[in-house]
């Protein structure tokens, strides 16, 4: 892996922010609770109504960043996930997070 830790990206657009994770095939080198806390801070500051997670190129969800993005749901009013992966549709689907978020494909 070229980048030990994934980088995440987020992106003002009105009332919606857009967390991006830089590329990131395996979320598995992110630090949940900092992640949780610069999220909820954007949040806040810009009175985010839609939470946007661009997946597009990451293959796996580790149950902790399922559970993060489930927690989310207490400080916003809609997350949705954009360009899943099959394999992450997948995990959706079988945790019934697909029935709380908004999966949707979008164009770049």
């Amino acid at each position: 892996m070229a980048n030990e830790f994934a980088t995440l990206e987020l992106i003002q657009n009105g009332e919606t922010t857009i967390v991006s994770f830089g590329g990131c095939e395996v979320l598995d080198q992110i630090n949940l609770a900092a992640c949780r806390e610069q999220i909820t801070e954007i949040v806040k500051r810009n009175q985010t109504q839609t939470l946007a997670f661009e997946m597009t190129g990451v293959r796996y969800i580790p149950s902790g960043m399922l559970g993060l993005l489930a927690s989310l749901r207490d400080v916003v009013a809609k997350i949705q996930i954009l360009n899943p992966s099959e394999d992450v549709r997948e995990v959706l689907e079988i945790t019934k997070l697909n029935q709380i978020f908004e999966v949707r494909e979008v164009s770049p």
